[in-house]
């Protein structure tokens, strides 16, 4: 199968730390909340990623309910990460930036038998492109291309 590129635009705004965050015809805000000089128009970008695997592995789990022979009730994400705000704030040496640990509780209601139930978790959990992503890495590529004062966007 070939591959599928998505695509995403993230645009820092003129007030806070706000960002315009734009994909296909959708649009999110996302900010820090004023404590952290932002206007709290929208979750942080780290708060954003734990919705990014939540949405993901809730999504995959509706998308794979059926072919698994699951009948899936309800299936909701609790997530937490632990950060600590040295590494991005002040660059502490040997503290990361990023999530140090992300937790997650899967609730699953559905017919079918427990043991099959918690095999459709593990499942969903293996074939989630987001958490495939944060627990394997993934390559990020940056060209950085620097724009001029009168200069076209």
């Amino acid at each position: 199968m070939a591959l599928f590129t998505f695509k995403a635009t993230s645009k820092l705004l003129d007030h806070g730390m706000a960002v315009e965050n734009s994909a296909a015809c959708f649009m999110i805000i996302a900010d820090e909340p004023k404590n952290m000089r932002g206007t709290d128009e929208g979750m942080n970008p780290v708060e954003m990623l734990l919705c990014a695997l939540g949405s993901c592995q809730c999504i995959t789990a509706r998308f794979l309910a059926k072919s698994f022979g699951i009948a899936l009730k309800e299936y909701r994400v609790e997530l937490e990460g632990d950060l600590d705000p040295a590494g991005f704030m002040k660059g502490m040496e040997g503290v990361r930036p990023g999530y140090q640990q992300i937790r997650t509780k899967v609730f699953i209601k559905a017919d079918a038998p427990e043991e099959k139930t918690r095999e459709f978790a593990a499942f969903v959990k293996s074939r989630c492109p987001v958490g495939d992503c944060l627990t394997k890495g993934v390559a990020v590529s940056e060209t950085c291309f620097i724009v001029s004062d009168g200069e076209a966007e």
